[in-house]
């Protein structure tokens, strides 16, 4: 099962290890990793799942959409490595994905 790392902003990483298909906000609640609070469920609706994805792997978690574009202008501290964590769906090629979290989902 691969395995994604949750880094909070103040940097207590959280390895979990998270189905394939599953989202990475998913991975992040079903293991209680505090910081993704995903209140629309992961509908892209809410931008409560900001994560920065780690440059390195931001080209295998492939561009965000419109909608998701949008929903992060709603978003804390936007970079341009921000993403939300509900489009992120993992596969085996995120093996050892590395994502922080901002200091406040909104």
């Amino acid at each position: 099962m691969p395995r994604v790392t949750y880094i909070e902003s103040n940097g207590t990483e959280h390895v979990v290890a998270v189905p394939v298909g599953v989202s990475v906000m998913q991975g992040a609640r079903d293991n209680l990793v505090p910081g993704i609070e995903g209140d629309c469920g992961g509908l892209c609706a809410c931008a409560t799942c900001h994560v920065y994805v780690e440059p390195e792997w931001a080209k295998r978690c492939g561009e965000p959409d419109e909608l998701e574009t949008n929903i992060l202008d709603f978003a804390f501290d936007v970079t341009p490595q921000s993403r939300l964590s509900c489009q992120i769906h993992v596969t085996d090629a995120l093996d050892g994905l590395v994502v922080r979290l901002p200091v406040r989902q909104y």
